[in-house]
């Protein structure tokens, strides 16, 4: 793995440097980094639209302001610079391998939004995960000059950025941040992964669309750790303001159960992700379910950190389990084999998460950029997407920008998890 790894390191820093690409063109960045070359085009068909009743006159139409080449900037903590690579481990190895998986799905995806009609500037600058190196941009004519920014990737960089954002009124899109978008206070950030908040949202509806007030009890599991009650409140807060299910909240599932009631149906949150909590949770509602003299009607609903670890599947599958998530892969799907040929072909090995990630965000922003030139702000509200690995549908407020509002919920069957909506 070392030794592949090895190569890859090789290929990206060592890339020839001033080729004349037809679609996407380099620049130099922070650390003089020439990263990838064209990469092959993967042409995604467009959605059908219904045509309009009536035509609009064309004296009611605004005109598009189309690029003529449009300039991008992508900030990503690369820090390859720290990267020894005769004496990394694997650990440090982990460590690069998000921002360069990222970069290369992004690079793949904006290739494909060129291959739509328009050529793009890509300014790719390693941030070091470092405020100062970040402030340095401020006074590079290439980066003032972006028509779009995407990062910095995590929370303190996007922090930092807003004072800019807001004075230039410059787009800046969160790529990976879950953090809350109050606290960035910037109405031009793009926040595309959903927070914790909205997940909790999106589970209340659905209990309280799918359950009978009448015989169902609603139990929130909170250990009440800060991040247990983020995802917890906006559940409380729904369903005591909004329906008429019963809701109770305990520490643990032992102490649930001193107060289980028969011939009651119960809906469980378990607000946490903590997996020596989860564990013996689990287990206990079980057999809860499943007692000698009895058991309770028990579904169970879990915390979207659920679907990166690993827990009983037998277990979860029959405590009816949901979780919701923000993305999910369909392997089966033709654009996802077309997008893992293509990886594959041009790095050498598998696409990992982030290059779902980038892909998607890379498409989605430059095919914005193709079709709605220097006005493609007003239309981040009105273009919804279903890509490789996550869906946008985003919505603007005055304070905290544009909100990706798309989520789904996840159900263990068949020992896998599936769409339930």
């Amino acid at each position: 793995m070392l030794a592949r790894w090895n190569k890859l390191c090789w290929h990206i820093l060592l890339k020839t440097i001033g080729m004349n690409y037809r679609k996407v063109y380099w620049l130099p960045v922070l650390f003089t980094m020439f990263l990838g070359a064209c990469s092959p085009k993967i042409r995604t068909p467009k959605p059908e639209t219904k045509k309009p009743e009536e035509k609009e006159k064309p004296a009611d139409k605004k005109p598009v302001k189309k690029f003529s080449q449009a300039s991008v900037s992508l900030l990503v903590p690369f820090k390859l610079d720290e990267l020894h690579l005769k004496t990394a481990t694997k650990a440090d190895i982990e460590k690069y391998a998000m921002p360069i998986d990222f970069y290369q799905g992004f690079k793949l995806g904006l290739d494909s939004a060129a291959a739509q009609g328009l050529n793009f500037k890509l300014n790719v600058f390693d941030t070091q995960d470092d405020n100062a190196h970040i402030s340095t941009l401020y006074k590079n004519e290439r980066f003032k000059q972006s028509n779009l920014i995407i990062g910095p990737v995590f929370p303190e960089g996007l922090k930092f950025i807003s004072g800019y954002s807001k004075e230039n009124n410059a787009i800046i899109v969160s790529p990976l941040a879950a953090t809350e978008p109050a606290e960035f206070n910037n109405p031009n950030l793009v926040s595309v992964v959903n927070n914790i908040g909205l997940h909790g949202k999106k589970m209340a509806f659905y209990i309280a669309k799918s359950f009978n007030p009448a015989n169902t009890i609603v139990v929130l599991i909170n250990p009440k750790k800060t991040e247990d009650e983020q995802f917890a409140a906006p559940i409380r807060s729904y369903l005591q303001s909004n329906t008429k299910f019963l809701v109770q909240e305990y520490a643990s599932a032992y102490t649930f159960e001193t107060k289980m009631i028969k011939g009651k149906q119960y809906v469980v949150v378990v607000t946490s992700s903590d997996r020596a909590f989860l564990l013996p949770t689990i287990e206990k509602l079980y057999k809860l379910k499943h007692l000698p003299t009895g058991g309770y009607s028990i579904n169970l609903f879990g915390h979207p950190n659920w679907v990166k670890q690993n827990y009983p599947t037998d277990k979860l599958q029959d405590l009816n389990t949901i979780i919701s998530s923000s993305y999910k892969i369909d392997y089966k799907s033709g654009n996802v084999i077309t997008f893992i040929k293509k990886y594959r072909y041009k790095y050498g090995f598998e696409p990992g998460e982030y290059a779902f990630k980038g892909f998607d965000i890379g498409y989605y922003f430059g095919k914005l950029l193709v079709t709605y030139g220097e006005d493609y702000k007003d239309y981040i509200v009105k273009e919804k997407y279903k890509g490789l690995h996550n869906n946008f549908s985003f919505i603007h407020d005055e304070k905290l920008g544009y909100i990706n509002t798309s989520l789904m919920l996840l159900k263990f069957k068949n020992f896998a998890l599936s769409p339930v909506e």
